[in-house]
């Protein structure tokens, strides 16, 4: 056995879906971890709690999380609709496919704060480099784009 305890090594994917920062993948992008407090949902702190990287990179850097947004929203649709398909079957008939439109765009609405914060996420992520010896690095990197 190792007398040095090894920090688990969090991935990629899994920091964008928990919404840590790109650089450190610790610190938290949200001050609130509930997406649905609808006043707080969107509400960041200046820089990590843990490593200091700004996250508004520059003025407006944000505005392109509405492609993002877009492509998730999209994606979503498509896996419900086929999901749909494959499982009960789409047909104007017996109106299902009035059914699984109506099923979507609930879906749609209430996933819509997880969606944006997801976005936010992904657009940082596209921007900021994970630095492993952030710590050693100090604050220099924080200004840059990674």
């Amino acid at each position: 056995m190792c007398a040095e305890k090894k920090e688990k090594k969090s991935g990629l994917l899994w920091s964008v879906l928990t919404n840590k920062c790109p650089r450190c993948r610790k610190g938290n992008l949200f001050t609130g971890s509930n997406p649905y407090h609808i006043k707080t949902t969107m509400r960041m702190p200046e820089h990590c709690p843990e490593c200091g990287q700004r996250f508004e990179l520059q003025t407006g850097f944000y505005f392109g999380t509405g492609y993002v947004s877009y492509g998730l929203s999209v994606m979503l649709l498509a896996a419900i609709f086929i999901g749909w398909a494959l499982t009960l079957g789409l047909s104007f008939r017996d109106n299902s496919i009035f059914w699984c439109l109506g099923v979507s765009i609930a879906a749609l609405l209430a996933l819509q704060p997880v969606l944006q914060r997801m976005a936010r996420s992904i657009w940082i992520a596209f921007f900021v480099r994970h630095d492993e010896h952030w710590q050693a690095a100090g604050t220099k990197n924080n200004e840059v784009f990674g």
